[in-house]
């Protein structure tokens, strides 16, 4: 089965048009995109943005305020209790309240949000990028974003994007043959 290399070439030369297109992000060539994305990670209490409570009896963690949402949609309260989770004013006296009332054992994890680049992302143009986090959205935060990388000292993608960003296609044609 013979290969068509026409359909190869034209295809170097759209991706050559878009490279050549294509916003740069205030990135530095040689360039590239990859998935950005944020997650929540432990940190100093000073740091925190947000706090899940880590409750030992039933092994899991619960970001604070959706696990007091919870309690409180399910309307299961008794007087006492009510009254002091009406109370509840800060991290410190919901951790309080669960420790009196659900989990003796139970602390605080502080968290700050943190940006990070996603493993196994890597994409020579935005819009391929950006396709790929709306057909892969299941993957990702609704915070998934695109986000521009220099190839730092690599000198052979560095001479790659050059030639797909320099090079004639049309010359590998015939004259009568040009596109």
């Amino acid at each position: 089965m013979s290969r068509d290399w026409q359909k190869d070439i034209e295809f170097l030369k759209s991706l050559q048009s878009e490279l050549n297109s294509q916003a740069n992000d205030c990135q530095a060539a040689p360039r590239f995109w990859a998935v950005g994305d944020y997650r929540w990670v432990e940190c100093l209490e000073d740091n925190a943005e947000r706090h899940y409570v880590y409750l030992p009896d039933a092994a899991e963690s619960y970001e604070v305020d959706s696990y007091l949402k919870d309690i409180e949609e399910d309307g299961d309260l008794s007087g006492e209790e009510l009254q002091e989770f009406k109370e509840i004013g800060c991290p410190d006296s919901a951790l309080d309240w669960i420790q009196t009332y659900r989990d003796e054992d139970a602390y605080l994890i502080p968290t700050r949000k943190e940006h990070f680049i996603r493993e196994n992302t890597m994409f020579l143009t935005k819009a391929e990028a950006k396709r790929h986090i709306e057909l892969n959205h299941y993957h990702y935060t609704n915070e998934a974003h695109t986000y521009a990388m220099t190839a730092w000292r690599a000198p052979v993608v560095e001479r790659l994007l050059q030639i797909l960003h320099e090079f004639e296609f049309d010359s590998l044609y015939p004259k009568e043959e040009t596109k």
